[in-house]
């Protein structure tokens, strides 16, 4: 296995036992040059919190963080 896909593997490892269910399911798309981060979650705390789960394996290369914040229309109308 190859260094790469080695840290590939953590990054999407981090994420996927996250012990916040809400940011499990989020996409994450990776190259030896950047690791990007997709997908919706409720609230700007669960972007950061995806954000710094996938930050510490990082190895070098740079994050892309494209989660939308989405809250529900009941939240929205308040």
């Amino acid at each position: 296995m190859s260094t790469s896909t080695l840290v590939q593997s953590r990054a999407a490892h981090a994420l996927r036992h996250s012990s916040i269910p809400a940011i499990r399911n989020l996409s994450i798309e990776e190259t030896d040059e950047f690791v990007l981060i997709q997908g919706n979650v409720v609230s700007y705390y669960l972007k950061q919190l995806a954000q710094e789960t996938v930050m510490s394996v990082l190895d070098g290369r740079e994050l892309r963080n494209r989660v939308t914040v989405q809250r529900s229309r009941s939240e929205a109308n308040q």
